[in-house]
């Protein structure tokens, strides 16, 4: 924002020189105003002389000759400070003629990156999306380990097969599991708490504890099981057994057990494909297949039998209304060697053929 011509307003510090703060509004400045001008207005008598004191924003030092007007640096609101010049000299390195010691200081220093706040990270896991980190909207899914999904960028994710390869165990729909999540009234804003607990009516923003049920899908926390114990939920009536809770967004110990038991259900799967195949005699008509002509005296049909029924040779018959000499002659066996001659241009032509 630049200042305009109209009101300008600018706040100056004097921190060595213990005087308050003072708001300074400047109407219709004139162009040729300049930071010498404020300096001059300021200090009206040569108490302090004004080639001791600069003005500083941010940190940086600013000439003399910087404008007050629309082409200014110093943007509205802004806050300057004035500083004492002193004359160094003493080898210690502070002394640079031009600005103070921490304003040096302050150039040079390595800024840390912010670090995330914990609170804020907590939030996000339970308010956004764990694959779009987008707001949590209905339909909502979760997976096996505990983790919420917005479904539809999560079936997107399976279609274009973009998921992280740290949800490389989702599969496809039998791996999600759809939960109802319970919003609160008028909660309709951008980033504010939108789920509660149906039955507690404690918020689902990750300072406790929640369940969903695999069985029905409705999501309540710990602290209405505790409150109203029964086997049925105690929102749709539904029986459920203590294995149908799954914890959402658990702790490492939590999901690393949940990892263990999908684990466990992955090798079960696996063991019942292998023992139906075998009931439907897959396993053992490949075991046949191998076994099956006369080396083994086996028939086509699996059954073993007698060396010579299996190793019968069966001659071709002619039909009854075909000549034998004509039907004999579809068979190269039909014919004696001697009746063949060979020549330079051809081989096993019939006599009288070439």
């Amino acid at each position: 924002m630049e200042p305009t011509s109209q009101n300008f307003q600018i706040f100056v510090k004097f921190p060595e020189l213990r005087i308050p703060t003072r708001a300074l509004i400047f109407q219709n400045p004139n162009p040729n105003l300049t930071l010498h001008h404020l300096k001059s207005s300021l200090f009206p008598t040569n108490s302090i002389p004004h080639s001791s004191l600069f003005f500083t924003l941010n940190g940086k030092p600013l000439p003399d000759s910087t404008p007050l007007s629309q082409k200014s640096p110093i943007a509205p609101l802004s806050t300057l400070t004035l500083h004492l010049r002193f004359n160094g000299g003493g080898g210690d390195g502070g002394a640079t003629g031009a600005e103070s010691r921490d304003c040096y200081l302050n150039m040079y220093a390595v800024k840390k990156p912010d670090k995330a706040d914990p609170n804020e990270m907590r939030l996000s896991k339970w308010l956004n999306c764990s694959l779009s980190n987008e707001p949590l909207r209905h339909p909502v899914v979760i997976d096996k380990l505990g983790n919420l999904f917005n479904k539809e960028a999560l079936v997107e994710g399976l279609l274009k097969k973009s998921l992280p390869k740290q949800y490389g165990y989702i599969k496809g729909l039998k791996d999600m599991i759809a939960v109802d999540l319970a919003e609160i009234p008028g909660a309709r804003e951008v980033g504010a708490v939108k789920f509660q607990c149906p039955i507690a009516g404690v918020e689902f923003n990750g300072n406790y504890k929640f369940f969903a049920l695999k069985s029905c899908g409705h999501v309540m926390s710990a602290k209405g099981f505790k409150e109203v114990k029964s086997s049925a939920c105690l929102i749709c009536h539904k029986e459920f057994a203590e294995s149908d809770k799954l914890v959402i967004n658990g702790s490492e110990d939590e999901v690393k057990e949940l990892w263990e038991k999908l684990t466990e259900e992955k090798v079960k799967a696996n063991n019942g494909k292998k023992s139906k195949k075998l009931r439907n005699g897959d396993a053992k008509g490949e075991e046949v297949a191998k076994l099956t002509g006369t080396k083994h005296g086996i028939e086509g049909n699996g059954v073993k039998s007698n060396g010579k029924e299996s190793t019968k040779k069966f001659k071709a018959t002619a039909p009854a209304n075909a000549t034998k000499a004509v039907y004999d002659s579809i068979f190269t066996s039909s014919k004696k060697k001697s009746d063949f001659k060979e020549t330079y241009s051809c081989r096993s032509l019939p006599l009288g053929r070439n």
